[in-house]
């Protein structure tokens, strides 16, 4: 990616209550040449394109490790970070790695993300890395990370044992463990702690490199003035550190399988709703315990973060619920979300924190009450605004309050240059004709038309996928709900973000008053 350099900045982080704007981008979207994007040199670059370009956010996916399908919304922990993120040249700039090492983690150009190449380098790499610090670590680095091991011990310990089992068990979630691993037994516990003590010790140093890593990132990003985004979802993944863990707070079987998993109704995204297979929370148990496990969950999100997405934040005031054994979500139901409580205990303990509600879909008055008592700003997607759902006037411009997040699009939906193809192909005439007319368009650059909507209106925040500032198409989509495979693969060309075009969006966010 060619250096931008960046325009002056305050270097003061921006507020959700600031009018300003960012792009919405994930770091494995990144160019270079590991098979997949990190937050090496290339993240940093983009860091100086948003400044450059007058951004204030960079919003990102969740950063865990990735789970079934390479999907961010279905991690292994949703405290650790994910080991493909970390870099290789910045390994090698701290003495974890040397030349030759580089030189052989290096493979043929990928133009989209190839998970199962990452893996093999970034984990033959972190392993050198690992050895290496086993054997020559100074004692300053042997006390930094032993601090780390103690500060996150809470969710550290767990998550290490966790994935050093998993590697012991090819192939297996930790439901079809051997029954006293599966239940946690201490004995069998405290054997497999010294069986794999190694491995343990590994992925410890992994997420320590992720943690190094990710905050420079962050600093470095915040001395130009851009604040980084993070998305939180509501659910986590059945095989997960945090359900063997925590059984007790969520609805499993006595085998550890769910009896109900988490979903959506047929939407718009599907005709038979969307079935997640995340294990829903026993919300009572929860807040037993003063939503401990939550705090906790965030408050190191925002170790991370200057503001955060709550994924699916309908939940919070009722979710849908579907027996663990259904194919589909046509069938589930409704049930009540902790709703205002939950919400109190996160003010009280952690302040004001900076959180966005993903308010998108069948949106109750309840929802809406529930955003509005603690004025969170929601979100509000263009390419909702034009069609003949009852909801559509919702999410055009005119009808914002300041306090929201207005975007194009999410990673869920088609671009904007490829959603307005669609319409003209399958004959939404109508819906193109309005939009059309709504954005005094001619439609030759829909994507910018869409953009200046966004950056126009009322809404303090606004955010834009890197694809539709570049006008890419559909094959630039992130993800596909109800489709399994293919997605989260996009990558940026090297040489896509130029000089013009970061002035024509800084000239665009001044004109709108958002620098």
């Amino acid at each position: 990616m060619k250096k931008i350099k960046p325009k002056k900045q305050t270097a003061k982080v921006p507020s959700l209550q600031e009018r300003v704007s960012g792009l919405l981008f994930h770091p494995t979207s990144l160019p270079g040449p590991y098979a997949i994007g990190d937050v090496g040199p290339a993240a940093y670059a983009f860091a100086d394109f948003l400044a450059a370009s007058g951004q204030r956010w960079w919003q990102v996916l969740p950063i865990g490790p990735l789970g079934k399908g390479n999907s961010p919304y279905l991690s292994f922990s949703a405290f650790a970070g994910n080991y493909l993120l970390i870099s290789p040249e910045l390994l090698a700039r701290d003495g974890w790695l040397d030349s030759s090492d580089l030189a052989s983690l290096h493979g043929p150009s990928h133009e989209k993300v190839d998970y199962e190449a990452a893996r093999d380098i970034k984990q033959r790499c972190l392993w050198r890395a690992f050895d290496r610090f086993a054997i020559a670590s100074s004692a300053a680095s042997r006390r930094g990370f032993e601090s780390f091991c103690r500060q996150e011990a809470f969710w550290l310990e767990d998550y290490a044992l966790f994935s050093a089992l998993r590697y012991h068990h090819p192939g297996k979630e930790w439901v079809e463990w051997e029954t006293e691993l599966r239940e946690r037994h201490p004995k069998a516990l405290a054997a497999a702690r010294r069986d794999w003590a190694r491995d343990i010790q590994f992925h410890r140093f992994v997420q320590w490199q992720f943690a190094r890593q990710w905050k420079a990132l962050r600093r470095y990003a915040s001395q130009r003035g851009v604040g980084l985004i993070g998305d939180v979802p509501i659910f986590v993944s059945l095989d997960s550190a945090d359900v063997w863990v925590h059984q007790n707070l969520f609805k499993l079987r006595p085998n550890g399988k769910p009896e109900v998993v988490a979903g959506v109704p047929p939407d718009y995204f599907s005709a038979t709703g969307q079935l997640w297979g995340n294990p829903h929370y026993r919300w009572e148990a929860h807040q037993r315990q003063g939503y401990r496990w939550w705090l906790e969950r965030l408050g190191q999100t925002f170790r991370f973060f200057e503001a955060v997405r709550i994924d699916h934040f309908i939940g919070f005031v009722r979710y849908y619920e579907v027996p663990g054994n259904a194919l589909t979500a046509e069938n589930g139901s409704y049930r009540p979300g902790p709703g205002a409580a939950f919400f109190k205990a996160i003010f009280r303990r952690m302040g004001p924190v900076q959180l966005i509600a993903e308010d998108l879909g069948k949106i109750t008055p309840e929802v809406k009450t529930l955003r509005d008592q603690f004025h969170l700003p929601g979100m509000k997607v263009l390419q909702f605004a034009f069609g003949s759902d009852p909801e559509a006037c919702e999410y055009l411009p005119h009808h914002y309050p300041p306090n929201a997040a207005v975007y194009t699009g999410t990673h869920d939906n088609d671009t904007t240059a490829g959603w307005f193809h669609h319409l003209e192909a399958s004959g939404h005439e109508k819906e193109r004709a309005f939009a059309l007319q709504y954005l005094h368009s001619d439609g030759r650059e829909i994507h910018w038309d869409m953009i200046r909507a966004a950056f126009q209106s009322v809404a303090n925040t606004a955010i834009v996928p890197l694809q539709d500032v570049l006008g890419l198409g559909s094959d630039a989509r992130m993800n596909r709900p109800g489709i399994a495979k293919g997605n989260w693969e996009w990558r940026l060309r090297p040489a896509a973000l130029t000089p013009p075009l970061a002035r024509r969006l800084r000239a665009l966010a001044r004109t709108c008053g958002r620098i």
